[in-house]
C-alpha cells in the first residue's frame, strides 16, 4: 500500500511543524552532544551549565530549515517517482532526500553556526555571536561549515530517509493498508539511529570547523582536514565524541519528527 502524492504546500506545512517540535524538543541533548564534541571539551564548554543556551536561533530557523527540505523532498519525489520503475524507487529517494539537504542548509547553516557558539559559552548571548561574525568574517561566516554540513547531512539522509521509505513500505504491505503516524514514527526512530551512529565523524568534523577561531586553519572548511587532525589527536574515539547521544537524540528525534509530520499530512488530506 502506498502514500497518495503530497503537494508541496503540504509538504511545507507538514515539514515547519515537524521540524520546530522536534528542535525544541531535544535541544538540551542538543547541547550536550555540541560540548562533548568540542575541542576544549565537556566541562570546559559548559558541562550541564545553560543547556537551553543558542535556543533563539533554532526557533526562527527550524521550521523554515524543515519545510525547505520537506518541500525539496517530495517535489522530487513526485516529478521522479511516476518515471522510474518499483525497482529503483530508493534511487528516487535518494535523489529526493539529496535535494532536500541541500535546500534546507541554505536555513540551517547559519542557524547552526550562531546556535552551536552559544551552546559551549563563547558568547553571553546570540546577538553578540551574530555582531562578531559580521565584524571578522562579515556575511559569508554565517555559512562557514556550509559544506561540511552538507557533507555530513546528504550521507545521513541517504541512509536515512530511503530506510524509512522501505521499513514504511514492508510494514503497510504486511498489514494492507499505508501506515499510521505512531508506525511512521517507529520507522522514523530506526531509521534516525541507524543513520546517526554511521555518520557520527562527519557530525564531529562539522562542529570543530563552525567552533573554530576564524583565522585557524579548521575554519577554512576543509572536512577531510578536521577528520584527519581529530584522528591524529584523539582517534577513533575523537571520530566518534558523543555518538551515543547523538544516535540516541536522532532517534527520538525520528521518532517525534516523521510521527508529526505523518500526522500532519493526515490532518491537511482530511
Amino acid at each position: 500500500m502506498s502514500q497518495k502524492e503530497t503537494s508541496p504546500i503540504r509538504a511545507l506545512l507538514a515539514g515547519g511543524a515537524a521540524g520546530t517540535s522536534v528542535d525544541v524538543a531535544l535541544f538540551p541533548l542538543d547541547t550536550v552532544k555540541t560540548r562533548l564534541q568540542s575541542e576544549a571539551g565537556f566541562l570546559a564548554s559548559g558541562g550541564f551549565r545553560g543547556i537551553y543556551n543558542g535556543l533563539a536561533p533554532v526557533v526562527l530557523a527550524s521550521a523554515p530549515s524543515a519545510a525547505a527540505f520537506f518541500c525539496a523532498y517530495e517535489t522530487t519525489k513526485n516529478v521522479l517517482g511516476s518515471r522510474v520503475p518499483t525497482d529503483y524507487q530508493p534511487l528516487v529517494h535518494i535523489t529526493a532526500a539529496s535535494a532536500g539537504e541541500v535546500t534546507a542548509c541554505v536555513v540551517r547553516v547559519p542557524m547552526e553556526v550562531v546556535k552551536q557558539r552559544r551552546q559551549v559559552q563563547q558568547f553571553n548571548s546570540s546577538l553578540q555571536v551574530v555582531q562578531d561574525i559580521l565584524r571578522n568574517e562579515r556575511f559569508r561566516g554565517f555559512f562557514r561549515g556550509y559544506f561540511s554540513t552538507v557533507a555530513r547531512d546528504l550521507p545521513f539522509s541517504v541512509i536515512q530517509f530511503p530506510v524509512w521509505e522501505v521499513l514504511k513500505k514492508l510494514w503497510s504491505e504486511n498489514q494492507g493498508y499505508y501506515v499510521d503516524s505512531w508506525q511512521s514514527s517507529l520507522c522514523g526512530a530506526l531509521s534516525g539511529g541507524f543513520a546517526a551512529t554511521i555518520t557520527t565523524p562527519l557530525d564531529v568534523a562539522k562542529t570543530r570547523i563552525m567552533l573554530a577561531h576564524h583565522s585557524s586553519t579548521l575554519a577554512r572548511g576543509n572536512i577531510t582536514n578536521a577528520l584527519q587532525a581529530i584522528y591524529k589527536h584523539q582517534g577513533v574515539t575523537g571520530l566518534f565524541s558523543g555518538v551515543l547521544v547523538r544516535a540516541a537524540s536522532i532517534s527520538l528525534g525520528g521518532a517525534i519528527f516523521f510521527g508529526i509530520y505523518e500526522k500532519v499530512l493526515s490532518l491537511l488530506n482530511m
